[in-house]
């Protein structure tokens, strides 16, 4: 088990660390590989944010929570995380080498199933370019996204437009 806990506009206190590692169990239970945790816990204005991403064998599940107080957004993050776990156990399990689920954990109650229809095929030739020449097709076609040919890693990557205004980008990593 790896965990890595840091602050954003606020110091990450051996208290709220201990916190976080003591809640990690609620989540690595569920799993027999090795699991990678990592909690982001930031202040913005009033709001006190916990995130926390579990990683386990290519598989990532993220959970974001505010609250006016630190702990209980600790608490909510964590709850989230295992309903995370408890609705996709299912499609987790059916992905992961091995079933990296421990199987007297998982059992209790099941939600059915959903069924994604798919409504719209897009195709579309990737031809290479770099990544500020992707933001501008993506702004000149006024999408929050874009898919394209990276000419400088040469993969796939997507362009996208966060709430704030700046650009992200999602790289493969293999």
């Amino acid at each position: 088990m790896a965990a890595i806990v840091r602050g954003k506009n606020i110091e990450v206190t051996p208290a709220l660390k201990d916190y976080v590692l003591k809640h990690e169990k609620k989540v690595t239970k569920y799993f027999d590989n090795e699991v990678t945790l990592q909690a982001l816990l930031s202040v913005e204005k009033e709001r006190q944010i916990a995130e926390i991403t579990l990683k386990v064998d290519g598989v990532v599940l993220r959970g974001v929570e505010a609250n006016e107080d630190m702990y209980a957004a600790i608490d909510l993050v964590f709850d989230k995380m295992v309903r995370q776990i408890h609705k996709f156990k299912t499609k987790l399990a059916r992905r992961m080498k091995g079933g990296a689920f421990k199987d007297e954990l998982v059992v209790g109650k099941t939600e059915p199933e959903e069924v994604f229809e798919i409504a719209r095929v897009k195709k579309f030739a990737a031809r290479p370019m770099d990544v500020e020449e992707a933001i501008l097709q993506m702004n000149l076609v006024g999408h929050d996204f874009f898919v394209f040919l990276n000419s400088e890693t040469d993969t796939i990557n997507v362009v996208y437009k966060r709430k704030h205004g700046k650009y992200g980008i999602i790289e493969p990593e293999y």
